[in-house]
């Protein structure tokens, strides 16, 4: 959409800033912007509010950097998951995908992106060092690595192929064991929106890197 000037009436910056959010185009917008002028203010007032709330409480976990509104998220901080298995994944959409599955019972790292060149993304921009820096924890702790494993649970893009080639360089000399999900997701597929039988059979089926 093009630039709005700020003297637009309130119905036209509605409809501009609805737009802007992912996988909303013009009319799209348009249909939500008028839903919600017919909503009651109450019902209005409670997405508003949600949505402030959401941005004043939810932060990043200290470990894995998916939401939370706490240090630590729920999985890293339960006693009843396995601290040996790190599940690599793009977006904090991608760690509630894989959960749903029910078959991973390690804990996750969200980097927050994949590499691009093309788009100015490279590995400073996603959370790689973080990555490394927790398999290098694994490294200084124990003097054997055999039970330790990163999996790949990247989407099946040219940019998600490329990070986990990426990594896998950079973690493969440690000694630990790297993985790839099984490929029931298509070519150009997204984790976020696959069904919980194919992430499931993805995750059973992975392959050794």
């Amino acid at each position: 959409m093009a630039f709005m000037p700020s003297s637009a009436d309130a119905l036209t910056q509605l409809v501009h800033e609805l737009s802007k959010l992912p996988g909303i185009g013009e009319k799209s917008a348009t249909r939500l912007a008028y839903h919600l002028l017919n909503a009651d203010t109450a019902r209005v007032k409670r997405l508003t509010d949600a949505l402030l709330r959401a941005k004043e409480k939810i932060k990043l976990c200290a470990l894995c950097y998916t939401y939370t509104e706490d240090e630590l998220c729920e999985t890293c901080a339960s006693p009843l998951r396995s601290q040996d298995s790190i599940c690599v994944v793009e977006r904090p959409s991608d760690v509630r995908a894989l959960e749903a599955s029910g078959k991973f019972k390690g804990t996750y790292h969200v980097l927050h992106g994949t590499l691009s060149p093309v788009d100015g993304i490279g590995p400073d921009q996603i959370r790689v060092q973080e990555l490394l820096r927790r398999v290098q924890g694994w490294v200084s702790a124990s003097p054997s690595l055999a039970h330790k494993e990163v999996v790949m649970a990247l989407n099946p893009s040219v940019e998600g192929e490329a990070t986990a080639l990426y990594m896998t360089r950079l973690l493969k000399p440690l000694g630990i064991r790297l993985w790839k999900i099984g490929y029931g997701l298509p070519m150009g597929g997204s984790i976020e929106y696959a069904d919980r039988g194919t992430l499931g059979r993805a995750l059973e089926n992975r392959t050794e890197c």
